[in-house]
């Protein structure tokens, strides 16, 4: 049972570390003169972002393992909206992708990052991880799946902690390369923000596409 949850989640888990921006937020967060301090600050606010949403959802649709109650079609219906919601953003996604030879256009707020201290860099990774209309919906998702499969209060939270754990591997990651070898992440961490910049767009329109498809595909047959 544990090993279904642990499946079902993955997806979504793999998704929520893949979207680029918290990738590169966190990446201008290590490049402030707060580092030291804003990294894991940063990465303590989106796990715990992570967490709470996750324990909230499960809660709050429990007793959906049960095919037969109201909760069950409820979270099915549910999922099913999920599913056409992250359809309907993966669409918005590539409508707003850059035309050829157009930088890419980053929130605002991006701006001010590089100067943030550890109180605000906190905020940031909460907003980012339990705010954030994508990635709230990856783990709404996510955490839906995990209370349908009816698993008892110690496998419940292992499927929680793993979703949190591989959601955060991105983030947690960069925090923990930059503590270790500051000189030596610098490069690298570049390259990536880099990256992620040039083609958060595409990078998002494909996650929310699949992710879109299986979600729906779950649904469907238990509606």
């Amino acid at each position: 049972m544990l090993i279904d949850a642990i499946g079902a989640l993955l997806p979504a888990a793999v998704a929520v570390a893949l979207s680029p921006i918290p990738i590169i937020a966190v990446v201008l967060v290590l490049g402030s003169p707060h580092a030291r301090t804003s990294g894991p600050a940063f990465a303590f606010g989106w796990v715990l972002g992570l967490t709470v949403v996750s324990v909230a959802v499960v809660q709050f649709v429990g007793g959906a393992s049960d095919p037969t109650t109201d909760t069950a079609t409820g979270v099915n219906w549910m999922l099913a909206a999920v599913g056409i919601l992250l359809l309907a953003m993966a669409g918005r996604q590539w409508r707003k992708r850059p035309k050829e030879g157009e930088a890419p256009e980053m929130p605002a707020w991006m701006s001010t990052v590089d100067e943030i201290a550890p109180g605000k860099a906190f905020i940031l990774g909460v907003a980012l991880s339990a705010v954030n209309p994508k990635n709230l919906t990856l783990t709404a998702a996510a955490s839906a799946g995990i209370a349908k499969v009816g698993l008892d209060g110690t496998d419940t939270a292992i499927a929680i902690a793993t979703f949190v754990v591989i959601g955060s591997i991105t983030v947690a990651g960069a925090v923990l390369a930059y503590l270790v070898a500051p000189v030596r992440a610098a490069t690298p961490l570049a390259s990536i923000r880099q990256f992620m910049s040039d083609h958060n767009a595409a990078i998002m329109m494909v996650i929310l596409l699949l992710l879109g498809v299986k979600v729906l595909g779950d649904a469907i047959p238990a509606l």
